[in-house]
């Protein structure tokens, strides 16, 4: 069993991840935040990409589960002289590696290391395509601020079009009841969201006072995603959390945003800090979630 899609999940599998992350996040604030459930288990993270929250999120939860931990780079690595990819997974499946975590530019490459390799695989963020994790302590974040998703409405903002982090939580958020609207200019929305189940819109100001939660996004540069609009300043006046867009939220919406941000881009520096931002309670609840889903894989092995 791997863990590499939100999309087509039901919503059983969904909550039940959900109820076991909430279990864990008990563990961890116990004065030793460990349990043996994975003793003897090697995880091996694979971040053939830059991340710091994922791969260190990671890290916390295999170790809080009590297994052993090996962490891979591309920098440096054989990839340089020429391996392969293929080569480089088998390479490492060879050490006794129980499950990798594979973070990669490529869409679709933790699909082709499940498949070369006999290791439980997840997805860690491949391109521009998913990264089921993230969404998931999305869910447990809103969950557990709101009790339920049930018709919460959640607009996710920005640059949707090159976001492997709105695709996942497009397809968990609604599965859990969850309505989604995306908001972005039309430059940035997804050229395939026809059949999702979610609103599109291109004004921000229009769904302000309709919302319980805003989740902002920033432009992906990497992948292109500020070569489709004039000017950041333009950017920032017609899709940025600005302090005046943050005093017409409703009174109880909250604010969320992956990371890393773009202070003064995407959000403003007060919204970051109000407590209503719910950003560092993503990243404690992403150890917990992340524990719950290597413990789901490897917990009965």
């Amino acid at each position: 069993m791997n863990f590499l899609t939100t999309e087509g999940l039901p919503r059983n599998d969904l909550e039940e991840i959900l109820d076991l992350a909430d279990e864990f996040t008990e563990v961890l604030s116990r004065p030793i935040p460990r349990v043996p459930a994975l003793q003897g288990k090697l995880v091996a993270n694979l971040f053939f990409e830059s991340s710091t929250r994922t791969r260190l999120s990671f890290e916390r939860a295999a170790r809080a589960l009590s297994a052993d931990v090996m962490s891979f780079s591309a920098s440096g690595s054989s990839l340089s002289k020429g391996e392969s990819l293929k080569d480089t997974a088998l390479t490492i499946e060879a050490m006794g590696v129980d499950l990798m975590v594979v973070r990669h530019r490529a869409t679709g490459a933790p699909w082709r290391i499940a498949g070369w390799t006999g290791c439980q695989v997840i997805n860690a963020g491949d391109g521009a395509h998913q990264h089921p994790t993230q969404a998931m302590l999305d869910a447990l974040t809103l969950r557990r601020r709101f009790g339920d998703l049930d018709g919460l409405r959640v607009a996710i903002v920005g640059d949707i079009r090159h976001s492997r982090v709105a695709r996942s939580n497009v397809f968990a958020l609604t599965a859990l009841g969850a309505r989604v609207v995306l908001v972005a200019p039309r430059t940035l929305q997804p050229v395939d969201w026809e059949g999702w189940p979610v609103e599109t819109t291109d004004d921000l100001d229009g769904v302000l006072d309709q919302v319980d939660a805003v989740y902002l996004l920033r432009i992906q540069i990497e992948r292109g995603g500020a070569s489709v609009f004039p000017s950041l300043p333009e950017y920032v006046s017609r899709y940025g959390m600005t302090r005046d867009r943050f005093a017409r939220l409703p009174a109880d919406a909250v604010v969320l945003h992956p990371g890393p941000m773009n202070r003064g881009v995407e959000i403003d520096d007060m919204v970051a800090g109000h407590p209503r931002s719910l950003i560092l309670d993503q990243v404690t609840n992403g150890v917990a979630v992340r524990m719950a889903v290597l413990f789901r894989l490897l917990g009965g092995k």
